[in-house]
């Protein structure tokens, strides 16, 4: 096992001519680039450009109009409804989402998120007791349930209605619920199967505000636009494919999230130094999200909750400073596990396809934090566990050639409950089946792997001279935004560009700060963890890229966001 450092380099076909002719009002870079995303019928690729496809009718889902007819009724008769959420900002802003509509609505609501490192991920007995004796008889989870078919059946003989609403990958069976909402069921009729947990939420509240405007003399005074802001937030931060609906979706709660209507939300942005930027895609992943998650790592998610459904400034600002002082707190703790679980890697099993760490030591609210730097450093799937007494609790991240909840699934006799993507998933283990598992999951990755050339791969839109770059090009390539999983920014690769100026900036000098020259243009640029280049840099590069805008102490510029370079010349 070793870094991968080295990142293959795919240059994208060029569009064809008659292609080009057909897109003569675009720009023949962003025409490119929307050849390179697969949009290639010009309405669809206008559709993509405005914003995205609205979603269909919310009762194309499977049971949906179960769960609204038992939800009405628990209104008028005045029922508790619980609902329960994940710690994560998918299933705190879905929460808060159905929350905000239910109370809308006149219901009696009771949100629940367990507690992360106490009860750990998903339903649990204790939970559903506790909500049964407190008198709720219908639970609604949001962004979890899907594999929680013994805690279903718990709660059914406790007496509870459960709606399920969750959008992981479905096991062998469905759990014993009143209904079960997932775009992922094959039976669904509903077009878009790749919504978040928030976003199926969004759908339940929509079919809820619909019967109720079309059914009751007096409505809801909620629109569901006043919701996008929590769907884009809990969309982007699961990092779900900003594609068709979630496109749609994403791009209407930015607009509302930069209205500043929220008050949680704007003492939020406002302590993370965004009070005078728009707020945009990356912005939720590395900026908002993390704060928002750092109260469900290192304390209790309600707080994240607490700040998100607060209806007055004056409720906010001391929750807003304690996510801000988590997040910093959460940082140190996870460089700290990842450096550990680093060393005990590499120490145990260097040629490992599978990285697999455990540890008394490690904290849970992190160690998923952790197993993704060490996929972003090795481009191995890695799996990084907290090991208690009983029970461990581990996280789980991948690459694309691995499928890591298929591979937890083949390990299913030894896990106690588990779930999750693709690439990313959670499990609860007995601490005793520990060694088995990481050897089953290394096993498997073994048979997966063993005949890749695992590297990770830059798919580049076009080749262009640094003197083709404009603002005017930026601002056309803004339209693609908002820009997330499968849908990246354009990456680009300038070719033998030379090296005016070079020299490392930030903690321990990790980024390398960088003037480049086609003998044209300037550009500044910035390549972030590549400042160990500055000691070996040659004096001409080829360098792939990002174009973007920097904000610094007012002032905003184009840059180049270098991901990836090379000697240029050769």
């Amino acid at each position: 096992m070793h870094p991968a450092q080295s990142k293959r380099w795919r240059v994208l076909p060029p569009a064809p001519p008659d292609f080009l002719r057909r897109f003569a009002d675009f720009h023949p870079l962003l025409a490119q680039v929307l050849y390179s995303r697969g949009l290639t019928d010009p309405r669809q690729a206008r559709r993509f450009l405005t914003g995205g496809e609205p979603g269909a009718s919310p009762f194309f889902l499977a049971d949906m109009d179960r769960a609204v007819a038992r939800l009405r009724r628990a209104i008028r008769a005045g029922e508790p409804i619980a609902i329960y959420g994940d710690f994560d900002v998918d299933g705190v802003t879905a929460t808060a989402l159905l929350v905000e509509t239910l109370q809308a609505l006149g219901a009696q609501v009771i949100p629940y998120i367990p507690h992360r490192v106490t009860e750990g991920y998903g339903l649990n007995p204790y939970a559903l007791d506790e909500l049964a004796e407190r008198g709720v008889r219908v639970v609604v989870t949001v962004d979890c349930g899907i594999r929680s078919l013994k805690e279903v059946a718990h709660g059914r003989a406790r007496g509870l209605e459960i709606i399920v609403t969750d959008h992981h990958s479905i096991g062998p069976d469905l759990p014993p619920a009143l209904a079960v909402i997932n775009p992922k069921r094959p039976d669904n009729r509903y077009p878009f199967r790749d919504l978040a947990g928030v976003g199926v939420a969004y759908k339940l509240a929509q079919a809820l505000l619909m019967v109720n405007r079309h059914n009751d003399r007096q409505r809801a005074e909620l629109d569901p636009v006043e919701l996008t802001d929590l769907v884009a937030l809990g969309t982007v931060a699961d990092l779900m494919p900003l594609r068709g609906e979630n496109r749609y979706l994403v791009r209407q709660g930015l607009r509302q999230i930069n209205a500043r209507e929220r008050p949680g939300l704007e003492a939020l942005i406002r302590r993370a130094g965004y009070a005078e930027k728009e707020v945009n895609a990356t912005a939720i992943g590395y900026v908002l999200g993390p704060r928002i998650n750092a109260a469900g790592r290192l304390d209790h998610a309600r707080k994240a909750l607490q700040l998100l459904i607060a209806r007055y400034p004056g409720e906010v600002e001391h929750l807003a400073d304690e996510l801000n002082d988590l997040n910093r707190r959460r940082q140190q703790i996870t460089q700290e596990t990842y450096e550990i679980a680093r060393e005990q890697a590499l120490a145990e099993d260097p040629q490992a396809p599978l990285i697999f760490a455990a540890s008394e030591r490690f904290l849970e609210g992190v160690v998923g934090l952790a197993a993704g730097r060490l996929v972003e450093e090795f481009y191995r799937p890695s799996v990084v566990v907290r090991i208690g007494e009983r029970e461990s609790r581990g996280s789980a991240r991948s690459i694309p050639e691995f499928h890591i909840t298929r591979a937890l699934d083949a390990c299913v006799g030894l896990l106690e409950q588990h779930g999750g993507h693709a690439a990313a998933a959670g499990f609860t283990v007995r601490s005793e089946n520990l060694p088995a598992l990481a050897q089953a999951l290394k096993d498997l990755a073994a048979e997966a792997l063993s005949d890749r050339d695992l590297q990770p791969t830059l798919e580049i839109d076009a080749e262009v001279p640094l003197s083709a770059l404009t603002p005017a090009l930026y601002e056309d390539l803004a339209r693609l935004e908002p820009c997330g999983e499968e849908n990246p920014p354009p990456l680009f690769l300038s070719r033998n560009v030379q090296v005016v100026r070079a020299r490392t900036v930030g903690s321990a000098d990790a980024h390398l700060k960088l003037s480049l020259t086609d003998g044209r243009v300037v550009w500044d640029a910035i390549a972030f963890r590549q400042g160990a280049w500055l000691g070996e840099l040659p004096s001409r590069l080829d360098v792939v890229y990002h174009l973007e805008v920097n904000e610094w102490n007012g002032a905003r510029y184009l840059q180049l966001n270098v991901q990836d370079l090379r000697p240029g010349g050769k």
